[in-house]
């Protein structure tokens, strides 16, 4: 079978159905439109889902708004306001729970430094609460963050140096924001996947390590993604299909190019443009030529999202009062 890359449980439930034509059996869907945005919740909820989809059961909640590549104000806000809203119907959270925000990627790489971004404006309080002996409060939640780099710059894996310290500060939670891939060029920055299962830091470039979860943790692992990469191959694939489709339009089944293309299932397709690539890209991925923008922008989002989920007395209004 060919592998698109993808980190979208959207995105795998999507493959799945164009493949096999049928709804995946274990898998659980429920849409949300709204006018500026669309919320996705996937529950994959037993093995033969898992097995299915090549992810592990629990939840999948995407949100997605094709505004947030050219956000207003007022957008971002909404969108860190459903954010917030997600997040808060997923941890369940109380006055005593103590949160570690973990963000993952490499900070001197502009697409993959959303997790060391957004970590910068999360709101941490967990000296607060040990310099005044506080177990709870009324409006603030214990956080701490930590931006562990990447396995390049410290030579340490960095579910390592995430498990040291959770193993030393004991948090109730952790929460992990990385970059992921995409298999579609117009969820490229425009999408946040959260999920209740963990994350594997650096799968988005096929970079395979060893898995943030409860059962490696010792406590829930909550990720929040967002696509800032796509495969080279996955979109060349993509455009030969859009091709295809306007010369169906166009009444050219006639030419010798299009009977090829034509004829070639979809691994043949996939396998052939990547042996084309392969000599001289190797194994490519793309990101908008904009992209530092869009991560600034949507670091805010998410600081935003975690900041109101996150403390009791926080909202909107003070966030971006903080930020600003």
């Amino acid at each position: 079978m060919i592998q698109i890359r993808t980190d979208l449980a959207i995105e795998a439930r999507e493959l799945y159905k164009e493949r096999v034509k049928q709804e995946i059996p274990g898998v659980e869907v429920k849409r949300e439109e709204e006018e500026d945005y669309t919320v996705t919740r996937v529950k994959i909820a037993n093995k033969t889902g898992e097995s299915k989809m090549g992810k592990p059961v629990g939840n999948y909640i995407t949100i997605e708004s094709q505004g947030l590549r050219k956000a207003d104000q007022d957008l971002k806000d909404k969108i860190s306001t459903v954010l917030a809203k997600e997040l808060k119907q997923l941890l369940n959270l109380d006055k005593s729970t103590k949160t570690l925000v973990v963000g993952l990627g490499n900070w001197h790489v502009t697409p993959d430094a959303l997790g060391p971004k957004v970590v910068e404006k999360v709101f941490v309080t967990r000296h607060f609460f040990k310099a005044y002996k506080k177990d709870e409060d009324e409006t603030m939640a214990n956080v701490s963050v930590i931006s562990p780099g990447v396995m390049g710059l410290t030579g340490i894996e960095t579910s390592e140096i995430i498990k040291g310290i959770v193993e030393k500060t004991n948090p109730n939670l952790v929460i992990a924001i990385d970059a992921l891939a995409s298999r579609k060029t117009e969820r490229v920055s425009t999408t946040i996947q959260i999920s209740d299962v963990g994350i594997n830091p650096g799968s988005g470039v096929g970079n395979k390590r060893k898995a943030l979860n409860k059962q490696y943790l010792g406590v829930p692992v909550v990720a929040i993604g967002v696509p800032t990469v796509v495969d080279a191959a996955t979109m060349v694939n993509d455009t030969m299909d859009l091709i295809l489709s306007e010369m169906k339009k166009q009444s050219e089944k006639g030419s010798r190019f299009y009977s090829l293309l034509e004829g070639m299932d979809d691994e043949d397709k996939h396998s052939l443009i990547r042996e084309v690539l392969t000599p001289y890209m190797g194994n490519l991925m793309v990101t908008p030529k904009e992209v530092d923008d869009l991560i600034d922008d949507l670091s805010v989002v998410i600081a935003n999202g975690l900041n109101i989920s996150l403390h009791p007395g926080i909202d909107l209004k003070d966030v971006n009062r903080y930020l600003n």
